[in-house]
């Protein structure tokens, strides 16, 4: 009968230990998914006339708008506050989703998470 396990290769002990591993670090991953569902990430723009609330993963959950830029002779300034405003927030969920989710980049495959 053949013997698989010659040329060091991995043993029933070395295995157990790579899948306790790997489900420790599938914990952590699920810890750090609901953080970034619950960091809060301000979004602003023209001075915080416009503010923007979303959270690590990039999901609005509000905006509030200044009167003083509501200007019904020039919506699209207003439209481009809001624009500006919602790209400041994703910058600011890339760095946090970065910082937060890195350590689980798993030889090249973190981008796909």
């Amino acid at each position: 009968m053949a013997n698989f396990n010659r040329g060091g290769g991995m043993g029933g002990a070395g295995m157990q230990n790579l899948m306790k591993q790997a489900q420790k670090m599938q914990e952590e991953m699920a810890e750090t998914e609901k953080l970034l569902d619950e960091w809060e990430i301000v979004g602003t723009a023209g001075g915080e006339a416009v503010v923007v609330y979303m959270n690590a993963k990039k999901i609005i959950d509000g905006i509030e708008i200044d009167k003083s830029v509501i200007d019904p002779e020039d919506g699209e300034m207003l439209e481009d506050l809001v624009l500006a405003a919602i790209l400041d927030g994703y910058k600011k969920a890339d760095e946090v989703y970065r910082e937060k989710m890195g350590k689980f980049n798993m030889g090249g495959l973190g981008g796909l998470l």
